[in-house]
């Protein structure tokens, strides 16, 4: 069954005393694009959650999060920059030399002063943290994908019905088919006759280009065509596959199909099929934007 580019999943868990929380979200694209946003100190993992991402994505764009809170987990330690303390306090006593100020230089005086504590990122050393997280950002994005699976089967039950619909005017088309032919044929005649009365100089001639004519809005070719791009399309429905692109296609096809059968048809009951059959290919392919 055909799966959704639309997902999401969330998992939370503690080690020691750091709380992980991942968040992982799938929306629509012509591609497969992942953007993974993780703490400074765990910048090596970016590749393995890329990779995590693709074992169960195509398409779609993904975006994965990861958040620690609390513990050594969270990779956020205060610092003092010592060389500019340094550089701070010298032109501190030398413009109190200077101007002959009173005054101590202290530590109060120097943490208060800008850019010397800075918070800077702890590395995720610890094996089992990185192995914690690692499992969690699995299951994070496996309950993604399992959703995009879940929303790919109401999505796939949604286009066989619409596809139902399409089917249904098209009978409904190849039924009246037959008999456009024979009306626009004799329809003429009439006009002819009506014009020249029984002054036809060559009936024989004049059938045989009433015949050519009426022919011309023979759609029989096309109805083929879009019946196998109809079955195409069922059938593509069904696999597991990525068919997005085309089921696309499909769509496409049929659609020109369809405007032809409009176009050459001339006939007002399959008119009203044909707008009937455009409304429905138009939900189609909204709905195949979203499917991977």
């Amino acid at each position: 069954m055909i799966t959704s580019m639309t997902g999401f999943g969330r998992r939370q868990g503690t080690y020691a005393e750091t709380t992980v929380t991942i968040e992982v979200r799938s929306v629509n694209h012509r591609f497969l694009e992942t953007s993974i946003r993780l703490p400074k100190s765990m910048g090596g993992m970016e590749e393995f959650f890329k990779k995590t991402v693709q074992q169960h994505c195509a398409r779609g764009r993904v975006d994965l999060t990861v958040a620690l809170q609390g513990g050594r987990g969270n990779g956020r330690l205060p610092q003092f920059d010592e060389n500019l303390i340094k550089h701070y306090c010298q032109n501190l006593r030398t413009l109190q030399r200077t101007l002959k100020l009173k005054g101590s230089i202290d530590i109060a005086l120097l943490a208060g002063l800008r850019d010397v504590i800075v918070l800077s990122d702890q590395a995720a050393d610890d094996p089992k943290l990185v192995k914690f997280i690692q499992q969690l950002g699995a299951k994070a994005v496996g309950d993604m994908a399992a959703m995009r699976k879940k929303e790919g089967g109401l999505l796939a039950k949604d286009l066989l019905d619409r596809l139902a619909c399409v089917q249904t005017s098209k009978t409904a088309i190849s039924n009246r088919a037959p008999s456009v032919a024979q009306e626009t044929f004799d329809r003429m005649k009439l006009r002819v006759e009506k014009l020249l009365g029984d002054a036809i100089p060559d009936l024989p001639r004049l059938n045989q280009e009433l015949a050519t004519y009426a022919d011309r809005c023979d759609i029989t070719e096309e109805l083929v065509r879009l019946d196998a791009h109809m079955v195409q399309f069922g059938q593509a429905v069904q696999h597991s596959e990525p068919v997005g692109k085309t089921l696309d296609f499909l769509l496409q096809e049929m659609g020109r199909e369809v405007n032809t059968i409009g176009s050459k048809a001339n006939d007002s009951a399959i008119a009203a099929e044909v707008v009937r059959m455009k409304a429905e290919l138009e939900r189609l392919r909204e709905q195949v934007q979203n499917v991977e």
